[in-house]
C-alpha cells in the first residue's frame, strides 16, 4: 500500500445535446471545473473508490463488521450483527460492473487497454466473489447484461461455476497486468502494474484457500493452481503492498473512526458506544502480545485501583453475546478496554486494508500445513505475518504514551514474538490451523475485508465464538447462522431465477442455517 492520500472524484455524465443551438447553449452554460469528458482513469477511480472506501464505510458503518466478528460490542442499542441476526444480502455492488467495458473501451493505448482490462478482471473476480460469500449460488454469465445484451433478469449460476469463472479471471487479470502499462486514476497504487499484479495474485491464494474442502474436484484444481502461482508468480512483498487506503487531514478524508476538528464530529466515539471482546484479547494477554497496547486503552477503575496501563490486568475484555442489559451495566461502571484513543484522535491513524501481506502469509502458512506446498516452513510464513502486523502497527503509531502506553513494539520485541512458547506453531496439524487463523484474526483488528473474521470463523471454527442461546438472535438460537438471504429485489424482480436457485441449493429453503455448496 503506497502513501498516496484518498481522492475523491466527482463523476458525471456526458450529455449530449441534440438540434439546432446547441453550441451556443454549451457556450453559455459549460462549466469550467466539471468534467466534460468520461475516461478510462475516471471510471477506474470511481470503481476503485467503490470497492474500497464503500467498503470500509465511516462512524459506526465502520465498525459493523468487527461486531459480527466479535471483536466489540455496541452500547448504543442491542445490535442484531452482534448477536448473530443476519438479514438480506444486497448485489447493488454487481452494477458497478457495468463501468467496465467503457474503460476499457476509451483506453488510448494498447499498453493501456490491457491495463485496463486487468483491473476489470480483478474488479469482477472481486465484487462476485464478494456477493457469492455471503448467499451461495449468484448471477454470473448472465450478470450485468441488461443493457448491452437486454438480459434484464440473468439466470443464476451454481456457486461452483461462479468460483471457476472468478479463478479463470484472475488469472487472465495476471497475465494482462503483466503486458500492461501503468495507469492514472488508482488511488491505491498510484497505476503501478506490479503492485495490481502482486495483489491479483495473493487474492487468487485467498479464494482458493476458502475451497479447501473442493481439492478433489478435477475441474477446479485446488492445490495445482495455488502450487503454481507460489511457484511461478509474483506475490505480495510486505505490509506496503496492502490493498488499502490512506487516510489525510482534509475534511471528509479522515480515518473512518476519527473525531477531529477537521473530521465529522463522530457522536458515536463521543459517546463511546464501544468495548473491546474477550475473543480479541484473552489471546494477547495469554502470549503477552504488546499489540494490545496499541488497540486498546485502560480501564479507568483499573488505573484508579492502582495497576499501571502497562499492565496486562488493566484491560478487561467483555463477552459479546452476553445480554445487552448487562453489558450496558458494564459500561456504566466503565471497568473495560475501549478503543485505543489513537483511533479517535488522529485523522490517519493507520490506512484500512481490504487484503493484506499478512493475509497472504497466512494463507501460506496454512497451505503448508495442509500440505499443498512445500519447502519453506509454515512457521517462516506464520512468523512474516505476525511480524508485519506488528511493524505495520508500530510505524503507522506515533511513539505517544498514550498510543502505546509504555510498551513500545521495537524490532527485538517483534522479531521474537512469534516463535515465541504460546505462539510459535506447534502440535498437530489442527493445532496449527488454529493458531493461524487466531493470529490472522488479531492481525486484522479494524482491518480486512468486509465479514472476512466471521467468514473465517464459518469456514474454519477459528477463532471460537461463544454461542449464548439467551441471546442469540438466530433461529434456532442453538445455531450461528450460515448465510444472508437473497435480496429483496431479485425476489421482485428476478423470482423465477431466484427461486430456481434456492430450490437447487436449499430445498426451496432460503434460510440463514442452509449450508451453501462452498461449505460442503
Amino acid at each position: 500500500m503506497k502513501t498516496r492520500v484518498l481522492k475523491y472524484i466527482s463523476i458525471l455524465p456526458v450529455l449530449a445535446m441534440m438540434g439546432t443551438g446547441c453550441q451556443k447553449f454549451e457556450d453559455i452554460n459549460s462549466n469550467p471545473d466539471r468534467t466534460t469528458e468520461v475516461s478510462s482513469s475516471i471510471l477506474a477511480t470511481g470503481m476503485i473508490l467503490n470497492i474500497t472506501r464503500n467498503e470500509i464505510g465511516t462512524q459506526k458503518a465502520f465498525m459493523q463488521p468487527f461486531l459480527l466478528g466479535k471483536y466489540i460490542t455496541w452500547g448504543e442499542g442491542q445490535e442484531n450483527l452482534q448477536y448473530n441476526k443476519l438479514g438480506r444480502a444486497d448485489f447493488g455492488r454487481l452494477t458497478l460492473l457495468r463501468n467496465i467495458p467503457p474503460m476499457e473501451k476509451y483506453a488510448t493505448t494498447e499498453g493501456l487497454r490491457k491495463s485496463y482490462q486487468a483491473l476489470g478482471h480483478f474488479i469482477r473476480a472481486w465484487q462476485f466473489f464478494q456477493a457469492s460469500m455471503q448467499v451461495g449460488d449468484i448471477p454470473y454469465t448472465d450478470a450485468i447484461k441488461g443493457e448491452s445484451e437486454k438480459v434484464l433478469q440473468p439466470k443464476y449460476d451454481t456457486q461452483k461455476t461462479v468460483f471457476l469463472g472468478i479463478l479463470n479471471e484472475l488469472d487472465q487479470a495476471n497475465q494482462l497486468f503483466s503486458e500492461g502499462a501503468n495507469f492514472d486514476g488508482d488511488p491505491i497504487y498510484a497505476g503501478k502494474v506490479d503492485s495490481w499484479r502482486r495483489l491479483t495474485n495473493s487474492f487468487e491464494l485467498h479464494v482458493l484457500m476458502n475451497l479447501y474442502k473442493k481439492t478433489a474436484d478435477a475441474d477446479l484444481k485446488v492445490i495445482e493452481r495455488f502450487k503454481d502461482i507460489v511457484a511461478n508468480r509474483p506475490l505480495m512483498r510486505d505490509y506496503k503492498d496492502n490493498f488499502a487506503l490512506a487516510y489525510n487531514n482534509v475534511a471528509g478524508q479522515n480515518y473512518p473512526w476519527s473525531d477531529v476538528p477537521a473530521g465529522s464530529g463522530n457522536s458515536f466515539v463521543k459517546s463511546n458506544y464501544t468495548m473491546l471482546s474477550n475473543t480479541l484479547l484473552a489471546p494477547m494477554k495469554a502470549n503477552k502480545d504488546q499489540r494490545l497496547f496499541y488497540y486498546a486503552k485502560p480501564s479507568p477503575v483499573k488505573i484508579t485501583a492502582g495497576l499501571l496501563a502497562s499492565d496486562y490486568n488493566a484491560y478487561p475484555g467483555v463477552e459479546p453475546s452476553d445480554a445487552f442489559s448487562s453489558l450496558q451495566t458494564r459500561r456504566v461502571g466503565k471497568d473495560y478496554a475501549d478503543l485505543n484513543n489513537r483511533y479517535v484522535q488522529l485523522v490517519n491513524a493507520e490506512a484500512v486494508s481490504l487484503f493484506s501481506y499478512w493475509d497472504q502469509q497466512f494463507i501460506l502458512a496454512e497451505a503448508n500445513v495442509r500440505g499443498w506446498i512445500t519447502g519453506t516452513s509454515a512457521q517462516t510464513y506464520y512468523a512474516a505475518g505476525i511480524s508485519s502486523s506488528m511493524n505495520f502497527v508500530a510505524i503507522s503509531t506515533p511513539d505517544v504514551v498514550d498510543y502505546n502506553h509504555n510498551m513500545k513494539m521495537e524490532a527485538a520485541y517483534i522479531d521474537a514474538f512469534p516463535a515465541s512458547a504460546g505462539v510459535a506453531l506447534a502440535g498437530a496439524p489442527a493445532q496449527q490451523i488454529e493458531q493461524i487463523i487466531t493470529q490472522k484474526y488479531l492481525a486484522n483488528f479494524l482491518q480486512g475485508g468486509k465479514f472476512s473474521a466471521w467468514m473465517e470463523n464459518r469456514r474454519t471454527g477459528y477463532p471460537v465464538f461463544t454461542l449464548n442461546s439467551n441471546t442469540n438472535l438466530n433461529t434456532p438460537t442453538t445455531n450461528f447462522p450460515l448465510r444472508w438471504l437473497y435480496p429483496g429485489n431479485e425476489l421482485d424482480y428476478n423470482s423465477a431465477n431466484v427461486s430456481a436457485a434456492v430450490q437447487s441449493q436449499y430445498g426451496g429453503n432460503d434460510d440463514v442455517n442452509q449450508i451453501m455448496w462452498i461449505l460442503k
